[in-house]
């Protein structure tokens, strides 16, 4: 998508910096193969590497897909520690070599403490140039209520998602509405359980 010109624009030269740990640098050096074999017409060049200075040089805009997964057995707490260790060299390095006005999406959950601890740690990027998104846990939401409703997922609309990846989170139905014959109606009227939004 980015390469393709549908991110950033059809207009839009990009260089890709991707970064990966050393389990996965042959993975890496397949991927930037696989997009010089493309032929990008927007892509001026690629850098695969597992440094993460090399990776962080002069960006304008940071996708942070990475994160540790949580494996059987594991306590949230212990992938907290494991990611606390990933976001602090990565926020380190984006401060220290990003662009002044770099722009950070985080992707990997839990988002918004991932999100947090890279602001805590990248201080000199503006806080408004940091976000992040809940777009598996908006799919899933998004993804029961069309399926509750015997509706396409194209037709589900306004669902929102408050807090972490973890039991604090909240799905919000409270605007979502569905398109059906008879117009937009109410997801809360249509599915009109309470004990299902638990």
């Amino acid at each position: 998508m980015i390469a393709r010109g549908i991110m950033l624009g059809s207009d839009q030269p990009v260089i890709l910096h991707m970064l990966d740990t050393e389990a996965s640098a042959e993975s890496l050096r397949g991927m930037k193969m696989e997009l010089t074999d493309a032929a990008f017409p927007l892509l001026m060049g690629v850098a695969a590497t597992t440094d993460v200075v090399e990776a962080c040089k002069g960006v304008n805009i940071a996708i942070m897909l990475g994160g540790f997964p949580r494996k059987e057995g594991m306590e949230r707490k212990d992938v907290m520690s494991k990611n606390v260790s990933i976001y602090k060299a990565q926020a380190s390095a984006l401060e220290q070599h990003a662009a002044p006005n770099c722009k950070v999406l985080v992707v990997a959950n839990p988002a918004n403490t991932n999100a947090l601890i890279l602001k805590e740690f990248a201080p000199s990027i503006p806080e408004k140039n940091i976000t992040c998104l809940t777009r598996l846990d908006h799919n899933r939401a998004v993804g029961q209520i069309s399926e509750k409703l015997n509706a396409h997922v194209n037709d589900v609309k306004n669902v929102i998602i408050w807090g972490n990846h973890s039991s604090t989170q909240y799905p919000d139905v409270n605007h979502a509405s569905v398109s059906t014959g008879a117009g937009q109606k109410s997801v809360r009227e249509l599915v009109g359980d309470e004990n299902w939004y638990q």
